[in-house]
């Protein structure tokens, strides 16, 4: 056991230093464990370094033989796909099927003649519009609302505000006209368009400098974290989308097929198998053009990983 859990660990070399989903198997191939990271390196490497709150992993390491890992386009991805998986089989070293996090929506509330951007958790009935979403993590989602409240104040813009409501939209310097451009760029913003990103990026970063040559310290580290959860929403995040078409998944790399399975929009499985390049073509051909890069980067992960635990 110790040679082929010390080869477990000389793979940690193979990782990249992005966010992705990593799993550990043991000697029999079951899943250990399943994990998130924002960087996959230095988090698969922390299990055979300090350990610090998670010392009830301790027993666990000296069983895994086999790393397997996937790389994400953002944290929020990754995020997304570790409870994906955890919902569908949890692992004996996983506390909790699914995970902590809530799942919420951002909704765009017109009534009153006021829009208002809220929170909320749905179901949604078919004629409901403007909401956006999954997001995962309520205090990340929480926390965007209130940085695109400071910047487009939405709720400033009715036609029947109160004397206090006008004297502040007076000092945050918007009006009824204003409503229309003030919905249009937020909502550019969380269908992920880069201009009003852009936008409303360079509004808040305004706000943060301001606050720090101010001295006010406190505020401006409150709007670097709301920049950072805006950044968080728009992320790019296809592995749970609302909506979308169920569909097959495939990536090859040196005699390695990985296959994903989107079903309801949610990736929710991942296995890998050895495979003939000549037989993976059937398989490749049937994967969506907008999962291709995905894919290949997954098997080209998976096939590094398995050239280093041969060694």
């Amino acid at each position: 056991m110790p040679g082929v859990t010390t080869a477990a660990r000389a793979a940690v070399a193979s990782l990249p230093k992005t966010p992705g989903v990593y799993r550990f198997r043991d000697e029999s191939g079951k899943v250990l464990y399943i994990g998130r990271a924002t960087d996959l390196r230095q988090r698969v490497g922390s299990y055979w370094s300090d350990l610090r709150g998670r010392r009830h992993l301790k027993r666990m390491v000296t069983q895994i033989v086999r790393v397997e890992a996937v790389v994400c386009d953002s944290v929020h991805e990754a995020a997304w796909l570790e409870r994906n998986l955890l919902e569908r089989s949890k692992p004996r070293w996983n506390r909790i099927r699914g995970g902590l996090e809530v799942p919420i929506y951002l909704r765009l509330d017109r009534r009153g003649g006021v829009p208002r951007l809220v929170v909320d958790y749905g179901p949604f009935t078919p004629d409901v519009q403007d909401v956006f979403g999954p997001y995962l993590g309520g205090t990340k989602a929480r926390l965007a609302l209130n940085g695109l409240g400071r910047v487009l104040p939405l709720g400033y813009t009715g036609d029947r505000l109160t004397g206090s409501e006008r004297d502040m939209a007076r000092i945050r310097g918007v009006d009824a006209a204003d409503r229309d451009t003030l919905v249009a760029t937020t909502a550019g913003l969380l269908r992920r368009e880069r201009a009003a990103i852009d936008a409303v990026r360079e509004l808040l970063t305004r706000q943060r400098d301001r606050a720090s040559e101010g001295l006010a310290f406190e505020v401006a580290q409150r709007v670097q974290e709301e920049l950072e959860a805006i950044d968080w929403l728009v992320a790019e995040q296809k592995v749970t989308v609302d909506g979308a078409a169920d569909c097959e998944v495939y990536g090859w790399a040196d005699d390695l097929l990985v296959r994903f399975h989107v079903k309801g929009g949610r990736l929710c499985t991942w296995t890998q198998r050895d495979c003939r390049e000549a037989n993976a073509q059937r398989f490749l051909e049937r994967t969506p053009e907008a999962w291709a890069p995905f894919a290949a980067r997954s098997a080209e992960l998976a096939s590094r990983l398995a050239v280093a635990h041969a060694r």
